[in-house]
């Protein structure tokens, strides 16, 4: 993980996620930079339910428990059967987390979510209504992987024009949302849910 090599501190339990990915030589885990946003805005949670859609090893379900305070608590989905059971185990002593076996659909069983991070898979682009749905009003999305258009390829432009992710989420009246630049190549979106619509 070289990308953390820089970083003075780490919550504990994001210290063993870390371990558990370097072990498995799973390199798809969310930077620090991302980490320390979901960190944040888990913080300002003090209730309800949170989901991540993509456990990986739980390097991101990870900052978000360490950011969360009693009662939230937060459900998370892998796809990958022994990335899953790594992860259900290294959660294994924290009742308020739930890691679950299977397609992103799994954790609508718990929705609606005070705050999604919407990371694995292919829903923000492919199901944007089944996510925002997923949203309480008020709830708070995030979507990270996100390239800035500086930084587009020619084939990028051409594929992007215009990009459906930022078409979506940044445009639609049911939602405040902005992007923000987490790294010089990297970006994510920030949407609420608004209550009722201007």
């Amino acid at each position: 993980m070289t990308a953390y090599r820089a970083v003075s501190w780490l919550p504990p339990l994001v210290e063993r996620a870390l371990q558990l990915a370097q072990t498995a030589a799973f390199t798809d885990s969310c930077t620090p930079e991302v980490g320390r946003l979901l960190y944040t805005l888990a913080a300002r949670c003090d209730r309800g339910t949170v989901a991540e859609i993509g456990t990986g090893y739980g390097v991101g379900a990870a900052w978000i428990a360490s950011g969360l305070r009693p009662p939230v608590s937060l459900v998370t989905v892998e796809i990958d059967e022994a990335r899953a059971a790594a992860a259900r185990s290294l959660f294994s002593g924290y009742p308020n987390v739930l890691v679950l076996h299977g397609d992103w659909h799994e954790i609508l069983d718990y929705a609606p979510f005070t705050m999604l991070f919407a990371d694995g898979g292919k829903a923000k682009e492919r199901e944007p209504e089944v996510l925002l749905d997923a949203l309480e009003p008020g709830g708070l999305l995030i979507l990270d992987d996100l390239t800035p258009e500086s930084h587009w390829t020619p084939e990028q432009r051409q594929r992007w024009n215009p990009d459906p992710v930022r078409s979506f989420w940044l445009n639609d009246p049911r939602l405040a949302a902005t992007e923000i630049l987490l790294a010089p190549a990297s970006a994510a979106i920030l949407a609420v849910r608004l209550a009722t619509v201007p």
